[in-house]
């Protein structure tokens, strides 16, 4: 079945026995299914060239499997970020050598760093050429660090430091599979076939996927079991999968940290109130971004939780202030007018053909939103969510309470449900979502799960930026920073504001954190 996460297996056991080999198999059978099935010719295309990928993986490794030798050495494993026994596969038809790897099956090589032991992402082309490790690539800081934590989130950036020279900086790929976008095209990067042989065949086989059935298939590749029924989550479609279950403050989820993170210079977390309570992790939307906004922060956390530290996280400068710039002309526009999208203002119809420009109604922001500004942004929250989940995860704190404004309230969401999906991380004690940029048609029991205590949303009907322009970005999806969740999950609270909060950036001076 299309939806089933692990296929029953029958076959010779040195077949059955290599992960890497039943996943890409099984990938392959889901693939071809699935262009059989459907009636569109786009859809049914890009199934059979997943397929034909999948099946070709498939093969190489079966035919290695057929060669192994008595030859084994150990050491870590670049393709899933663990130290094991990789065993040599014999004969004359590879130039360099190739090994297995006993955990997770896949191909690798050793890596050709000077006095380097660890084994490198071999794939299934380009075997003559020698790959580096995970570490000479700098896709993970290091193996060993990728397991150590820190004692304050403030000290994040030991986490991150590289321990070894990069070999490979003239190639600028990552390792690991981050993010899935399902029943679309999967784009990852990996050291050989573009596609890690560990975890590639359970990817794969989430095109077409949805739902529960996508996410539980993720995370069981990666040995973190299956996530509890409610769909992708918040994240409207994007399953991060490597950063799930017991990965998230291990080696892969480590991977996953360092390309998220140094993808965007301007990450950061900043400790701005110290204290001994359980820390506060805040951070802001694209319209607060780059400006002086901690103290805002700190005011409102103070009366709320007077004795926790606050840390404010730093993200998407670049991708915000571009969202900004393109959404404030609009924003201005959209104040001046009482009937917003339909007519944005009902003055100065002579300026509007002069400044045609400025004077947008809603299927032309729809346009230039889908363009750029807002999906690049709205990647990107998810991704520092993701980021961020795995840094509170190698910390040494029990617990956290999160809170955000606009796109920040989209990290925070995105942070929490990461880390409930690991029975080992620390736990959100609450999260506070002030004008969230999160969309209200979504199943809310993986938001739910992973808080212990409540979900607070405040919300304002007269936030016009969330009611327009986030509606015509999200071609009709209502925000739950302007109509609330309306969950019947006892512990998400929507706390309505449109009394006082008149504006999208209204609620600092005004909101009072249950």
């Amino acid at each position: 079945m299309l939806d089933d996460v692990d296929p029953e297996i029958h076959g010779p056991e040195v077949l059955a026995n290599n992960p890497a080999l039943v996943r890409n198999l099984w990938a392959y059978a889901k693939q071809e299914k699935l262009a059989r099935l459907t009636r569109s010719a786009e859809k049914g295309g890009t199934y059979e060239k997943a397929a034909k990928r999948f099946k070709a993986t498939a093969e190489a490794l079966a035919s290695d499997v057929e060669l192994l030798t008595e030859k084994a050495r150990d050491g870590w494993c670049s393709e899933c970020m663990s130290f094991s026994t990789h065993t040599k596969v014999g004969g004359p038809i590879y130039v360099t050598d190739v090994y297995l790897c006993s955990a997770c099956g896949s191909r690798t090589g050793v890596c050709p760093a000077p006095g380097c032991s660890n084994m490198a992402s071999r794939g299934i082309r380009d075997v003559r050429v020698p790959k580096y490790c995970a570490e000479h690539r700098h896709d993970i800081p290091g193996f060993e660090k990728a397991f150590t934590f820190v004692h304050d989130l403030a000290d994040y950036e030991q986490l991150l430091a590289f321990e070894k020279r990069n070999f490979a900086a003239v190639t600028k790929v990552g390792t690991v599979a981050a993010v899935v976008t399902a029943g679309a095209a999967v784009t990852i990067a990996s050291g050989g076939t573009g596609l890690p042989a560990a975890v590639g065949g359970a990817i794969g086989s989430l095109q077409g996927l949805s739902g529960a059935a996508a996410v539980s298939s993720g995370l069981a590749t990666l040995g973190g079991g299956s996530l509890a029924a409610g769909g992708l989550g918040m994240a409207g479609g994007t399953l991060v999968v490597a950063a799930g279950g017991s990965a998230l403050a291990g080696g892969l989820g480590a991977s996953v940290m360092s390309a998220y993170v140094g993808d965007d210079k301007s990450f950061g977390i900043e400790r701005v109130r110290d204290g001994g309570g359980v820390p506060v992790v805040v951070a802001n939307g694209f319209l607060t971004e780059g400006k002086t906004q901690a103290h805002n922060w700190t005011d409102v956390i103070a009366a709320r939780y007077p004795d926790s530290p606050v840390y404010l996280v730093h993200w998407g400068s670049k991708d915000l202030k571009k969202l900004a710039m393109f959404i404030a002309p609009r924003q201005a526009m959209l104040m001046a007018g009482k009937e917003g999208g339909k007519t944005l203002a009902k003055k100065g119809a002579k300026a509007a053909v002069k400044n045609a420009d400025l004077w947008l109604t809603a299927p032309t922001v729809l346009a230039g939103l889908i363009k750029n500004p807002w999906h690049t942004a709205k990647n990107r929250a998810d991704k520092t969510g993701v980021a961020l989940a795995s840094l509170l995860a190698r910390t040494e704190s029990s617990s956290f309470i999160l809170a955000g404004h606009s796109l920040g309230a989209r990290v925070m969401a995105v942070a929490a449900e990461t880390l409930g999906t690991s029975s080992t991380a620390p736990k959100v004690r609450e999260i506070h979502l002030l004008g969230a940029a999160i969309g209200s048609d979504g199943d809310w029991r993986a938001l739910s799960n992973a808080v212990e205590g409540a979900v607070f949303n405040y919300y304002s009907s007269n936030d016009r930026v969330l009611r327009y322009l986030y509606r015509a970005a999200q071609a009709g999806s209502t925000a739950v920073g302007n109509r609330g969740f309306k969950s019947s999950f006892a512990n998400i609270k929507d706390i309505k504001m449109s009394a006082r909060v008149s504006a999208h950036g209204d609620y600092w001076g005004v909101v009072k954190l249950r």
